[in-house]
């Protein structure tokens, strides 16, 4: 159910007319007996009131399918010729904006997945006001739900504070609103605290979340209050924060550039960061055992129809054809041209890169000799996900809203009359056709066709395949690949009908296996861009060209040769990476009116 979504709607209403009711004449409004017009005293008097703010800071949940540019954009999983901040950013330009805005269109600071320092700091004060306020007006709420919605809240701060971490490392940890008419300056300009202090923070308020055991493990579909915050969702949150922190980029004891305040790692290296990590996935893993499982169907996990399924841990809830609440996520990206009709603006083209890391049926690398791999004949024989999620030359394409099936061809043919109605590769990135030679089919809804606000598939954040990926490599990373890490990773594989791992692998062979699976199983989901920059291998993925599949013929007067497979680098760009670029620029403006505000290295 959407119960939240429309709660959340209701919420934004009221706001509205409370605003309105503010404009008007005070003593008018002070007199007013309106009671569907609240104000800062009605809001908290009830269970019902309370859950209108509540539920409007659940909408200041970013709607990820929505935005412009997805993170996957700043990978090499991708290969997009647009007018993006990530356009810039691939080719090492970053630098710290004078404002603090989000506009993806030519930018220049870097990801920021839907945050800025000023929409953070929204979402934080809102945090800490309903917290502020349950706390004062406690008499009001029966006991239970006090304790869900201040753990609710709490989470959701925690959520908040992970999601722009990510990003730019040490934050200022504020939990009361701050207030100018009653605090000092030294209490307003509040400093960045330290990469390991706010880490700190958000893991020791999840931590305490789980132990207070107030919110519901997990919400299942048509439940009322699915989409709110769970145990699951905040044990899920921790072990992930965990992973990404004690990953090389930030636990090497020394930073990729001099960080003297450490804003962007620890001061120290430890390896007992992995099995922190390790024993909190595990905990997951071993006390959600049953409520929490692979999905049997992978290619429609993300369906409206399934939603709140056994993987699905921590989403954000979309209502199609509401306006403003659903997404034109299917509108960016699929075949630009289906059934001979321009339907996408086509932009999630997958890299060669991308490909080669799927595997045959059979288990083994495209890169082993005995795997049966032909180059001239890349398409046949692969892994069930690389059929799933990808859209490849000669691809059959049947989506449930196309009344027939399709066949896509992304390779050069001379022969057609106007190139530009075809799916064919379009290497320079003048028309919405792809780059890449692919396309991707994994998340498009197959129920709608493309158009604005036709979606009602939720934003999913966490699954519990990734739980299953964080904790094989935080227990590899600690203790080697013993049967616990092996059998993580082969849940999964055997998902996808792959045979198991082999047994006797190394610790850094078993490694680049979960690396490799990661990175197939998480394709697409906005993950990709994190483990490139937690395993500082940014300047071997982004510092060097990404690749195309170009297909032409032998004969393309009249295709009577044969077709050959090429992979052939991107053209439009000059790849670049600075080191600076591992984490995005404090906006200047922040650092002017806030001194106490340091900048990251390198901008």
């Amino acid at each position: 159910m959407k119960r939240i979504i429309h709660k959340i709607y209701t919420s934004v209403v009221s706001i509205c007319l409370l605003l309105g009711a503010i404009s008007c004449d005070t003593e008018d409004f002070l007199e007013n007996d309106n009671k569907s017009i609240l104000t800062d005293l009605t809001q908290w008097q009830s269970e019902a009131n309370a859950d209108i703010f509540i539920n409007d800071v659940y909408s200041e949940i970013p709607r990820i399918s929505t935005l412009a540019e997805q993170l996957d954009y700043y990978t090499d999983d991708y290969n997009i010729s647009h007018y993006y901040t990530a356009s810039n950013w691939r080719q090492g330009i970053c630098q710290a904006p004078a404002s603090s805005n989000g506009s993806p269109w030519g930018g220049s600071y870097g990801p920021t997945n839907g945050y800025t320092w000023q929409s953070f700091f929204v979402k934080l004060r809102k945090c800490n006001t309903g917290i502020q306020k349950l706390e004062e007006n406690q008499g009001n709420f029966s006991e239970e739900y006090y304790n869900k919605r201040i753990d609710e809240l709490r989470f959701l701060r925690a959520y908040f504070y992970s999601e722009y971490f990510v990003h730019v490392g040490g934050l200022p940890i504020l939990t009361v609103p701050l207030d100018r008419n009653t605090m000092s300056e030294e209490e307003m300009l509040t400093p960045r605290a330290t990469f390991e202090e706010t880490f700190d923070f958000i893991t020791g308020e999840l931590g305490e979340i789980v132990d207070n055991a107030n919110l519901e493990v997990k919400y299942d579909n048509g439940n009322v209050d699915a989409g709110r915050a769970t145990l699951g969702a905040a044990l899920a949150l921790k072990g992930w924060v965990e992973l990404f922190a004690a990953s090389p980029l930030f636990n090497s004891g020394s930073a990729y550039l001099p960080d003297p305040e450490n804003f962007v790692h620890f001061a120290n290296s430890d390896v007992g960061r992995w099995a922190t990590a390790a024993a909190t996935n595990k905990k997951f893993i071993d006390e959600y055992s049953g409520t929490y499982d692979l999905f049997d169907d992978l290619p429609n996990l993300w369906r409206a129809s399934n939603e709140y399924n056994s993987e699905i841990i921590w989403d954000r809830q979309i209502v199609a054809n509401i306006g403003g609440m659903g997404t034109n996520y299917e509108r960016r990206g699929g075949p630009t041209y289906v059934l001979g009709q321009y339907m996408t603006w086509g932009n999630y083209n997958p890299t060669q890169e991308l490909i080669d890391e799927f595997s045959m049926a059979n288990g083994k690398r495209i890169t082993d000799p005995t795997s049966g791999y032909d180059p001239q004949n890349p398409y046949v024989d692969r892994e069930q996900r690389f059929y799933d999620f990808i859209v490849y030359d000669g691809a059959p394409y049947k989506l449930d809203w196309m009344p027939t099936t399709d066949t896509i061809y992304t390779r050069i043919d001379e022969t057609y009359v106007n190139p530009d109605k075809t799916n064919q590769i379009d290497l320079a990135g003048s028309t919405d056709v792809g780059d890449s030679g692919y396309y991707q089919k994994k998340r498009l809804n197959p129920d709608n066709s493309p158009g604005n606000d036709a979606s009602g598939q939720n934003d999913v954040f966490y699954r519990y395949a990734e739980v299953l990926l964080n904790y094989a490599e935080a227990q590899n990373e600690f203790a080697g690949p013993d049967q616990s890490v092996y059998d993580a990773i082969n849940r999964i594989r055997d998902r996808s009908d792959l045979p198991p791992l082999p047994a006797g692998l190394t610790k850094d062979e078993m490694r680049n296996a979960i690396h490799s699976e990661r990175r197939v199983e998480l394709c697409f989901e906005n993950k990709r861009y994190l483990d490139n920059k937690r395993l500082q291998q940014q300047e071997q993925t982004m510092g060097v060209p990404r690749h195309n599949m170009v297909i032409r013929n032998t004969a393309p007067s009249d295709n009577s040769g044969i077709w050959v497979y090429s992979v052939e680098e991107e053209v439009k760009y000059t790849a670049r990476f600075e080191l600076r670029q591992y984490m995005s620029p404090i906006p200047q403006n922040v650092i002017d009116q806030n001194p106490n505000v340091k900048q990251n290295p390198g901008y």
